[in-house]
């Protein structure tokens, strides 16, 4: 293996370790971003440019590392920059950090991230054959599957890229809409000194909905089937 190939993948590695050998993952919290939000809001106010440049950089490495913090960086958008813009934010961040992990699974040492994606990877491997992009869609959509394990099962699946970002961008949107206008609610609950819990941003009404919407990604495929064994 040439070192071209390897430091891709040398690069994540040492990132991850420097975010969690630092603490920098404790910022990815509900708890941080109540006690830093008059700061973050300032800045918000002072330069919304940057702020929101910022915040699509950050959700980036959040989902290119694999953070366990990106459902926090998404209240946090709806938080910041309220639901239009906060979501938009994040749907870019999240499509070129899942991207980023894409392009790294891809190359030669597709193998190593193969055996973190485990089991869950062979159970997706049919759909991949079938229809990759409708699949992908459907993954996207119902928020049952690990993020970070549907970002690397379509490259080592062969999919190719300019669907997988169409199909990442596209199954995001409502899944972070729902997220991004819960999190522009916070800044009550945190007034109020109340908790908050991510079981109570997706009702079953809505999750229903997010299922309903995946089944309907996967029509295409059901329809070919059925005409496969009507011919």
């Amino acid at each position: 293996m040439t070192l071209r190939r390897l430091l891709p993948l040398a690069i994540l590695a040492a990132l991850i370790a420097a975010v969690f050998a630092l603490g920098l993952d404790r910022y990815l919290t509900l708890d941080a971003l109540r006690d830093n939000r008059s700061a973050l809001l300032d800045i918000v106010k002072s330069n919304a440019v940057a702020a929101g440049a910022a915040f699509i950089a950050t959700y980036a490495a959040v989902v290119a590392l694999s953070l366990p913090g990106a459902t926090i960086m998404t209240l946090a958008g709806g938080f910041l920059f309220g639901v239009p813009l906060g979501a938009s934010l994040t749907v870019v961040g999240a499509t070129v950090g899942a991207t980023a992990l894409f392009l790294i699974a891809r190359s030669a040492f597709g193998d190593i991230l193969r055996q973190k994606a485990g089991p869950f990877l062979g159970r997706m491997s049919e759909g991949f054959g079938e229809n990759a992009f409708n699949y992908l869609l459907f993954l996207r959509l119902v928020p049952a599957f690990p993020f970070w394990a549907v970002n690397l099962a379509p490259a080592l699946l062969g999919m190719r890229l300019v669907p997988f970002i169409v199909a990442t961008g596209l199954g995001i949107i409502p899944g972070t809409v729902i997220f991004t206008a819960f999190g522009a609610g916070l800044g009550e609950i945190f007034d109020a000194g109340g908790e908050v819990s991510l079981k109570n941003v997706l009702s079953p009404p809505l999750l229903a909905g997010l299922v309903g919407l995946g089944f309907l990604a996967l029509l295409p495929i059901a329809v070919r089937r059925w005409r496969t064994k009507s011919h």
